[in-house]
């Protein structure tokens, strides 16, 4: 669902991918090879919200603000399951873990890693490379070039998931039973703790 808001209409790049269940209202601008999932509220009415190529946010997160506020999720920036963005800035290549809350005008340096269900409190700044984790969230390490390469790997999953949406994704009726032989997804990328058992 996309909304104009106050006579301004969002932006969104032809190759990125709203779910029909998602939420994307006013000033909200939406790069390429972008997924948003359903569920999503992405609220630009009282400021602007920047979501920059290779981004994904998605299912049930919230992107919103204070009034006269501008937020960016900057380039392949990943917001997990159920995480919320209120007023934040995220860095380039971020991973922000599911149900995380990241609060206002807390920046997020590139290449940082919050885990899930974290706290960022109001005002704090990480600085790039951070792993993030708690309540209130605290830096307790450097993210390594291994945890870099495995978010990445990741996020180039999602970043395909909108060509995917629009050559597969269509509404249907449910079958009755399940079918002989039904194909099951492949398991080329695994958990983190399954690439450190290797």
């Amino acid at each position: 669902m996309i909304y104009e808001f106050n006579n301004i209409k969002p932006v969104v790049h032809e190759t990125a991918f709203v779910h029909p269940l998602a939420a994307v209202t006013g000033d909200v601008i939406i790069g390429k090879n972008v997924y948003i999932g359903p569920g999503a509220a992405i609220r630009g009415d009282w400021g602007r919200i920047v979501i920059e190529d290779g981004c994904n946010v998605q299912e049930n997160c919230t992107v919103h603000m204070f009034p006269g506020i501008t937020i960016t999720l900057q380039e392949s920036a990943h917001i997990g399951h159920g995480a919320i963005i209120h007023g934040a800035q995220i860095g380039k290549n971020v991973l922000v873990g599911m149900n995380a809350v990241i609060m206002d005008e807390a920046v997020i340096g590139d290449e940082s890693i919050v885990g899930a269900l974290s706290f960022v409190k109001a005002n704090a700044v990480f600085e790039p490379r951070s792993l993030i984790v708690g309540n209130p969230a605290k830096r307790i390490k450097e993210v390594s070039d291994e945890m870099i390469a495995w978010k990445s790997e990741g996020t180039k999953l999602y970043q395909q998931l909108p060509a995917d949406c629009y050559t597969s994704l269509k509404e249907c009726e449910p079958l009755r039973k399940i079918e002989p032989n039904r194909p099951i997804a492949s398991a080329d990328y695994k958990t983190w703790n399954e690439t450190k058992k290797k």
